[in-house]
């Protein structure tokens, strides 16, 4: 075997970035479920002066806070021997709601390192492993992770990118949006159209809970959002304005069934929205730092889901537009658009006039 050293040192430092991360990632989990990177945001401070105010070790938060200086997440001054946030560390480390929040993205990594031995099983027997038979740090992640692209883009990019959409929301319009988890997307758009009904589906019942749960809080009346257990070849209803289906299609096993079921559900005019994860359609454009977070997603989530239903289609995570066109299609619908985009997403619109 012909080693060449300069092809082995790259590679090596390729793997001691790589095992960096997966080691700090759970240090982000940790940080993220103390609140201390919240606590952190409240101004600078000395690792003793940090943990009086986070009200944990003073030893063990050391250790943490060197970690975080050491990848980048915390800054820290030698002289006052301070660490600190910076406005845009802050900005994805501790303002829940911002459009960069980052934290919930690792608890799904929880959820994978806890899914191997399951996972080292379907990859040899070939079987499935739903969606419900995950940690529910998958579930509590995903929402997390996603809900900020929703909360930045959804009411003031993607809705009004459709058809007529936005005025119909604006008039009063009847929306199901599918495959919905915890409800994160159906109360964002609840709360910008009060003029319109929302219902959210989705087979697995405890997020339904959950999303009902959020719901209530929030204070948007049952009348204009409720949320009910339902497949996307299933769920109820006729007359729909609007079905949305955000980051789902592709973990579904049927997608041309429920493409088609999503036709019979719509009103004249009215649209599909599909959200799905960014792709190019062929695999050698997706070797790339998104590609690589989408399809290690994929291999333990998205896949093994599809591969656990009826059809076990396996899209996955990285389908791109001209397989999901292609599903439009079989389902019935005639027209097939990408409406918008973002570094992480594609926004398609289909129509059956």
């Amino acid at each position: 075997m012909a080693i060449q050293e300069d092809k082995l040192n790259a590679f090596m430092g390729e793997f001691v970035r790589d095992i960096g991360a997966v080691m700090h990632a759970a240090t982000v989990v940790v940080g993220d479920q103390l609140g201390l990177y919240k606590s952190l945001a409240q101004g600078p401070g000395t690792a003793e002066e940090l943990a009086k105010r986070a009200e944990v070790d003073a030893r063990y938060l050391r250790e943490w806070l060197s970690a975080q200086a050491a990848s980048g997440y915390v800054d820290y001054d030698p002289a006052s021997q301070r660490f600190s946030l910076n406005e845009e560390q802050a900005f994805a480390l501790a303002e829940e709601g911002s459009p960069a929040f980052i934290p919930g993205a690792f608890q799904i990594a929880v959820d994978q390192f806890k899914t191997i031995p399951k996972m080292m099983q379907a990859m040899r027997t070939g079987l499935g492993l739903g969606w419900h038979e995950h940690d529910a740090a998958l579930f509590h992640g995903t929402e997390r992770f996603f809900r900020p692209a929703y909360a930045a883009n959804l009411v003031d990019q993607w809705l009004p990118a459709l058809t007529g959409i936005k005025e119909r929301l604006q008039a009063g319009a009847k929306v199901a949006d599918v495959g919905c988890g915890h409800g994160a997307s159906t109360l964002l758009m609840a709360q910008a159209f009060p003029a319109s009904s929302f219902v959210g589906y989705d087979y697995h019942a405890p997020s339904i809970e959950q999303a009902q749960a959020t719901a209530r809080q929030a204070g948007v009346p049952e009348e204009r959002l409720r949320f009910e257990v339902a497949s996307a070849q299933d769920y109820p209803g006729q007359g729909f304005d609007l079905v949305a289906f955000f980051d789902c299609l592709h973990d579904m096993g049927d997608p041309v069934g429920a493409a088609a079921h999503v036709k019979q559900s719509l009103a004249p005019g009215g649209s599909w929205l599909i959200v799905e994860p960014f792709a190019n359609d062929k695999l050698e454009d997706n070797l790339n730092p998104v590609g690589r977070v989408f399809f290690s997603a994929s291999t333990f989530i998205c896949t093994p889901a599809s591969r656990a239903q009826k059809g076990a289609m396996c899209l996955g995570a990285q389908a791109g537009e001209a397989r999901t066109r292609d599903i439009a299609a079989q389902g019935g619908f005639t027209q097939f658009r990408r409406a918008a985009e973002t570094p992480f997403n594609l926004v398609y619109e289909a129509r059956a006039v």
